[in-house]
């Protein structure tokens, strides 16, 4: 009975070191986290490893991530405010660091967003988000239509 226990502990020492292998856990979710000067948490946005509608390709520290504006606008004021931004993901036992100063690595400049940082970070991104096939649809069901009966419905109203 020892000797199995022992063995299925090796075996998922070899299996947990080949998902850590480049540093995080493919199944790990990661965050651009922002730290006080003291080392304490102050805010995060979650970063992406597969692409989305809305998300930009970028690279931190030789790593491929997708973000959103908004989020690349956020690190920009947390580097002008002084804290400390890294790239982190937590294990269970702790957040461990991916990427230190990826504010030296992307830019909204990098991204074609020719707006300043506050005001992407204020307008949450809306204003800069692309028209999406879903959107349209969903525009086109919420148009308004004249008839006799006021409002359109599925609804009969009776007199």
């Amino acid at each position: 009975m020892m000797i199995k226990l022992f063995q299925i502990a090796a075996l998922m020492t070899v299996l947990a070191s080949d998902s850590f292998a480049d540093g995080t856990p493919e199944t790990s979710d990661v965050y651009m986290i922002s730290r006080n000067d003291n080392g304490l948490f102050h805010g995060s946005h979650k970063i992406f490893r597969r692409e989305s509608e809305g998300l930009h390709k970028v690279e931190y520290c030789g790593r491929s991530y997708w973000v959103r504006p908004v989020t690349v606008a956020w690190t920009e004021l947390e580097k002008e405010y002084k804290r400390e931004v890294r790239i982190e993901f937590n294990w269970g036992k702790g957040w461990r660091p991916v990427c230190d100063r990826p504010t030296e690595y992307v830019t909204l400049a990098d991204l074609g967003v020719d707006q300043e940082a506050r005001f992407v970070v204020g307008s949450n991104g809306s204003d800069i988000k692309r028209a999406s096939r879903f959107d349209e649809i969903s525009k086109a069901f919420k148009q308004k239509r004249s008839s006799k009966w006021g409002r359109s419905s599925f609804h009969i109203r009776l007199p």
